[in-house]
């Protein structure tokens, strides 16, 4: 049977990207996204639910993303998602979900110019043979991961 992993989000981000690098100077970016829904309920109120996403994303993309996104920016994120399990130093087993970003596309006006046209550098949502530099750095694997 075939498996498929895609999901695209579009959210604010809930804080500043942290930039960091593996032993092999590939840079991490790690960011959160919160997306929101609302809807009716039974009896006419408006209700509100807000998801809150943990991503991830490698290499030059990281970098870029790194350099033009602050806390509250809006964005696009299309990736796979990735569940990470752990023990904790109790004997608790943990895991959650995040997203591998694989692309992006900065949303929204940028602060101060009221404008929303593409920068140098700036990801977009186009499949990689439509891009000149041929998608993101594969992420690390293994202990090479900073965290």
């Amino acid at each position: 049977m075939a498996s498929y992993n895609r999901i695209v989000l579009v959210g604010n981000l809930t804080r500043d990207p942290q930039l960091s690098y593996t032993p092999q100077n590939t840079a991490v970016c790690k960011f959160g996204i919160a997306t929101s829904r609302s809807w009716k309920d039974r009896e006419g109120n408006t209700r509100e639910e807000t998801c809150f996403v943990d991503c991830t994303a490698f290499g030059k993309g990281g970098e870029v993303f790194n350099q033009y996104m602050a806390k509250g920016r809006q964005v696009l994120v299309e990736g796979r998602l990735s569940l990470n399990q752990w023990t904790t130093p109790d004997g608790d087993k943990r895991s959650k979900h995040e997203v591998i970003v694989d692309n992006f596309t900065f949303l929204g006006a940028r602060g101060g110019d009221g404008g929303s046209a593409p920068r140098d550098g700036q990801r977009s949502a186009a499949p990689a043979a439509a891009r000149d530099d041929a998608g993101y750095d594969e992420p690390p694997q293994g202990g090479d991961i900073p965290f």
